[in-house]
Parts: C-alpha cells; structure tokens; sequence
C-alpha cells in the first residue's frame, strides 16, 4: 500500500505542495508520536535514517520534510505514512471520511495512538469494502 501511496506522490507534485505544508502542527504530531513511543529524538532520527538535528527541525517547524522522509519517520514510529501526509497537508482525506477523522481526532478521552489505530483500523474496513478513501 505505501509503495503505491507513494508512486502516486511524484516528486514534481511534492515540490509543488510543499509550500502548503502545516509544518508547526506536522512537527507537534510527530513529537506527540514520539514521546508516546517512548523515543527520545536520537533514538528515532536513528531508526528513521534521519539525522538527529533534522528530525529537531522537523518537530520544531522548521523543515518541511519530503514524503519520503514522512515515510521514514513513519515506519520507525510504527504508524501510517498516510496519517503523516494528511497532517503534512500532502494528501487530503474524501469528504465521507473527514468526519469521522474529525471526530476521532478530537476526542480528549483517546491517546494519538489510539486514534491513529482506530482511524487505520477505519481505512482497512474501507478498503475491504472497496470504498475509496480519496476522490
């Protein structure tokens, strides 16, 4: 799935877009990923391939990181690259599923990565049942 994702992203349309991406919350995100993960920053930056200051800019704000390094940073924090383009702004989610990805994401009583489970868990069963995520 991520091999298709990311085929589907070239490289043009994410110098394009690259400007639009909400750096600040993308950083937060991550940070939130990590400390509930139990990484410290160089302990990620070293199961991502990333160097150490780098993942610091990304989590600060200040690097707008590529797809393939959301990949990366994905991977090593064991959660959806695609949960990591939607909040980077890269991919958007259909109309159907903004609303439960909406209510999902602001429910206080849920952990990050309980809502990340619940709305992976939510793409499955769409896909099983063949109903596109994206328009």
């Amino acid at each position: 799935m991520l091999a298709g994702l990311l085929a589907r992203v070239s490289t043009e349309w994410q110098h394009e877009y690259v400007a639009t991406l909400k750096v600040g919350s993308l950083g937060d995100y991550i940070r939130e990923q990590r400390r509930s993960a139990q990484f410290s920053l160089r302990q990620l930056s070293a199961l991502a391939g990333v160097s150490n200051p780098y993942l610091s800019q990304i989590e600060r704000g200040l690097r707008k990181p590529s797809a393939e390094i959301l990949q990366q940073i994905a991977r090593a924090l064991r959660i959806s690259a695609e949960a990591l383009y939607v909040r980077a702004g890269i991919l958007e989610t259909a109309e159907e599923t903004r609303e439960v990805t909406v209510a999902v994401l602001a429910d206080d009583a849920l952990t990050e990565r309980q809502k990340q489970v619940l709305l992976e868990i939510y793409a499955s069963f769409r896909r099983e049942n063949a109903v596109p995520d994206h328009p």
